[in-house]
């Protein structure tokens, strides 16, 4: 209930609701100095593009001598004054253009893969970047957003972006320098053609302007519609979505409503690939058409008395047609560029976010000779997106000596799992403070608080792995031995022992091949082989049948022993010999003591006791 609390919506939201955020997330975040961010990318690759740009600029020299080459092979080789062809000349300078030819490739080759190395590295390293960040988020971030969500920020968006950081410096540069260059070089040959030839090439920067801004618009409603698709996917095909499709007969509609997210992701995808198709081909018909135009304008310009000849013509058309891939790829690439920003604005978007949970400049280590000692004083606190006036905890405050135990009771919305929340720091009290061996909590270095807390929750997590690599999640250096002694404090080294497997049994996602009890006695072993000073126990044995909750019940006091620990308990049998008994009820602690001096009050607890205790029948079923 209090995850609920903090984690939004209690159910799907309406569809018209979908649409309204859909709109909102269509269009990209905001993001200022964003061309400045994307370049600072690249700055710890310095070295390796001051590289590759000298190739590049070497392999665009490389491409436009040859058509200098064809002019003298036509002037000097093939039509001479003389009237015939001089084949020694001919020779070395087809054995020139033939070596510009080979050079030329091999450069393209090197170049490849320095902008492969270096795009490859840069996307790596904002992956790495993103998913540490996102590890450093608070636990209210999490609740409130689908996992399905986050992954797709990491991978889709990540990976949109994959054929931008690989070619980009190359592309850009190559481009650029050969289109620079072949103007140069149409120049040196004819600055009457050249005019022709260049002058509509300012409207076709204009255009690719608007169609650049297009895409970008459609690219973040594309990567929203991968976002849904994934957060469909991970919801759907996990195990947990899976058994609850076939239990309510609902695998119709789940395949439905992907099949709809899919509909419109390929909409969208065809929308994207031909916004700027129609652009694309009258810049290559404008191209396709020079050569033709500039035959008529050489012959005017002859008939004028200017002097062209046959080989100027042949190598200027040449040139021109080598004028036609690199501007097209020029502007692809500012096309892309324009598309990717959307994708790298939402990257960044996350990446800005703070955590609101962080350590303190003078966060100190926690103080080892007072650990285990727990209190709250006069907490309030209210999940971040809860109502102000209507607070989860209000002014609550106790204190909890080492090797203490301590339960919390109550209703259900009372805030006994808050509490479990609050002492880790995995939320931060909205008034007042929590107080960690003798220190607030928000004084202490975040990691090393946790370090001295362990967590046995009621939904139990297990990665899809070994039993063994389970546990060592505690401990990565732990020995066989260490897991052993810990599998048997949590009363389930028998049952591992007697898998095939043994330790080595894969245990499948989130532990779906092991039964609830023996999940839970092996995220108990897993807590004890942390060995905190500073246990939680948040519903541990709530979801579990009787027989199994006293085996569990008796791996958490073998945990127990010697550590303070803070119980929050559904069924009160379960705390019956706690030290103290804390009693929760819209927030407030209203009664406290031992469950004799409990029962003695009859109050809440006695209330609680008796709903419990009593026969179903007399509970009015």
């Amino acid at each position: 209930m209090s995850m609920m609390r903090g984690g939004g919506h209690g159910g799907r939201i309406s569809s018209g609701d979908f649409d309204a955020q859909r709109a909102a997330n269509a269009q990209a975040p905001a993001v200022p100095h964003l061309l400045r961010r994307i370049a600072g990318l690249f700055v710890p690759h310095r070295r390796s593009i001051v590289f590759t740009i000298a190739l590049v600029l070497v392999g665009a020299a490389l491409s436009v001598i040859p058509p200098l080459l064809t002019q003298q092979a036509f002037d000097r080789g093939l039509f001479p004054e003389s009237g015939t062809p001089n084949v020694p000349v001919l020779f070395w300078l087809v054995s020139g253009m033939v070596a510009l030819w080979i050079a030329s490739a091999g450069v393209g080759v090197w170049q490849t893969y320095l902008t492969a190395t270096v795009g490859n590295k840069v996307m790596g390293a904002l992956r790495m970047r993103l998913f540490a960040h996102l590890q450093r988020m608070e636990l209210a971030f999490f609740t409130r957003t689908k996992t399905g969500v986050i992954q797709s920020r990491l991978q889709n968006d990540v990976g949109g972006v994959a054929s931008v950081l690989n070619n980009t410096i190359s592309s850009v540069l190559g481009n650029t320098v050969t289109v620079i260059a072949a103007v140069v070089a149409m120049l040196l040959l004819s600055w009457q053609m050249t005019i022709v030839a260049v002058v509509l090439l300012p409207l076709l920067v204009i255009a690719q302007r608007r169609v650049g801004q297009v895409r970008a618009k459609i690219a973040g409603q594309t990567q929203e519609s991968l976002s849904d698709m994934t957060a469909i996917t991970q919801e759907a095909l996990s195990v947990s979505g899976i058994l609850l499709a076939k239990s309510f007969n609902q695998q119709r509609a789940e395949t439905h409503r992907y099949g709809d997210e899919n509909r419109n992701q390929i909409s969208l995808q065809v929308r994207q690939q031909m916004s700027g198709q129609w652009f694309f081909a009258i810049v290559q018909i404008f191209l396709s058409i020079i050569p033709a135009i500039i035959y008529l304008v050489a012959a005017y310009l002859i008939l004028g008395g200017v002097p062209i000849t046959a080989g100027t013509i042949v190598a200027f058309t040449t040139v021109q047609s080598r004028l036609l891939f690199p501007t097209v790829g020029l502007l692809r690439v500012v096309l892309d560029l324009q598309t990717s920003g959307a994708l790298f604005a939402r990257i960044f978007e996350y990446l800005d976010l703070k955590p609101a949970i962080t350590d303190s400049p003078a966060a100190a280590k926690v103080d080892e000779s007072r650990v285990g000692h727990v209190a709250f004083d006069d907490v309030t606190f209210t999940y971040p997106d809860g109502e102000a006036d209507k607070p989860t905890l209000r002014g609550v405050s106790f204190e909890l000596q080492p090797g203490q135990f301590a339960a919390f009771v109550g209703p259900s919305g009372a805030g006994k799992t808050t509490v479990s929340y609050l002492v880790p720091r995995l939320y931060e009290a909205t008034k007042g403070s929590v107080r960690f061996a003798g220190a607030d909590v928000r004084d202490l270095e975040h990691e090393d608080l946790m370090r001295h807390v362990g967590i046995v929750s009621q939904e139990t997590y297990l990665f899809h792995a070994t039993i063994g690599d389970n546990l060592r999640y505690a401990k990565p250096d732990a020995t066989d031995a260490e897991l052993e002694r810990a599998a048997r404090a949590a009363n389930i080294h028998e049952t591992i022992a007697s898998f095939p497997d043994g330790y080595d049994t894969v245990v499948g996602e989130r532990g779906y091949r092991l039964s609830g009890g023996e999940k839970q006695r092996i995220a108990i072993a897993r807590v004890m082989l942390k060995d905190p000073p500073v246990l939680v126990l948040d519903e541990a044995t709530s979801a579990l049948d009787s027989i199994s909750e006293r085996v569990v019940q008796a791996a958490l006091d073998a945990a127990a022993r010697g550590r303070t620990t803070i119980s929050i308990a559904h069924r009160l049998s379960t705390v019956r010999d706690a030290d103290v008994i804390f009693v929760l009820d819209h927030g407030r602690i209203v009664e406290q003591g031992t469950h004799e001096e409990l029962l003695a009050l009859d109050g809440i607890y006695t209330t609680l006791n008796q709903q419990q205790a009593a026969p179903i029948d007399a509970l009015g079923t």
